[in-house]
């Protein structure tokens, strides 16, 4: 199991564009075979900052999905990044 997340930050006046130019990729990415969960979303309390998480069963599910990053308009209004992927051993419900 996978988990990828972390943060952009954009000009707080560039987000919700950004945020609009995501639709079709977390459509996408939810559509994709291993994929258990993607979002990518505003930050409740900073207005530049845009959380990332994504599940997925596998290593070979994200590499089978990767390769459509943002488009270079995207980039451009990204001012920083801090995004991980992660390798899960195990998992305890909360619930």
């Amino acid at each position: 199991m996978v988990i990828v997340a972390g943060h952009i930050s954009v000009d707080p006046a560039d987000r919700e564009s950004y945020l609009a130019g995501c639709v079709t990729v977390v459509e996408q990415a939810r559509r994709a075979p291993g994929c258990l969960d993607f979002s990518i979303s505003a930050d409740p309390v900073d207005p530049g900052r845009i959380v990332v998480f994504e599940h997925w069963e596998s290593q070979a599910a994200v590499e089978a999905f990767r390769g459509s990053g943002p488009g270079e308009d995207q980039s451009a209004q990204v001012l920083s990044a801090s995004v991980a992927e992660y390798d899960i051993a195990a998992v305890r419900s909360l619930t």
